[in-house]
């Protein structure tokens, strides 16, 4: 009559290698699940009807007598990042970003800087043909000089005009002086130094209607 009545107060955990243990009632699954971390119970009537759906028993859920459970591990997933992380990466790759386009600029600048100073003339139109746009560059105290010595804009844009005109048909005659005493068995013409001296140069934009 004892051994019936004891028998009614036990539950039966089984471990997912079939091996069975029995505890007596009361008990909570906690106890249990405390000295196998990761593992939680699961009854076996609702691992009947739900399968791997099955819910978890919690920590303070008493377990019934002359029940069976189930001891399992829960399944390890890959853990993802938290939002405030993929948000962190996102800004760092908006920085990197911006910081490679201020180098590209940087660099576009210093190549600039590095061209020959020389007299350079760049024209280029607008979408209705009706003005010219034309970029020199000439000697800064020059440039001064005309602007000075000129009435108006119109005036001065004549002289500078004129002067780049000159200074580009001087280097045509000097030019072709060199390559005649090339051909003829003269002196060999000395590289010209112009394009290397460091001198100051102004730089000007004028509107030819």
């Amino acid at each position: 009559m004892g051994n019936t009545l004891g028998g009614k107060k036990t539950i039966k955990i089984m471990k997912i290698n079939g091996e069975t243990f029995k505890l007596k009632t009361p008990v909570e699954a906690g106890e249990v699940t405390k000295d196998y971390p990761g593992f939680v119970l699961l009854e076996s009537e609702a691992v009947k009807h739900f399968g791997i759906r099955a819910k978890p028993l919690g920590v303070h859920q008493q377990l019934k007598a002359k029940r069976l459970y189930f001891l399992v591990e829960l399944p390890k997933f890959p853990q993802e990042n938290a939002p405030r992380k993929v948000r962190s990466g996102i800004i760092m790759s908006a920085k990197d970003r911006l910081d490679s386009l201020m180098l590209a600029r940087r660099s576009v600048s210093d190549l600039s800087l590095l061209q020959p100073k020389s007299n350079i003339i760049e024209e280029g139109s607008s979408e209705n043909g009706s003005k010219t746009r034309i970029k020199m560059r000439l000697p800064k105290a020059d440039v001064e000089k005309l602007m000075r010595e000129s009435k108006n804009e119109a005036e001065a844009a004549e002289k500078i005009m004129q002067l780049y005109l000159n200074i580009n048909s001087n280097d045509e005659q000097r030019s072709s002086v060199a390559q005649r005493r090339i051909s003829t068995g003269g002196l060999i013409a000395r590289q010209r130094r112009g394009g290397f001296m460091p001198i100051n140069e102004g730089e000007i934009q004028v509107a030819v209607a």
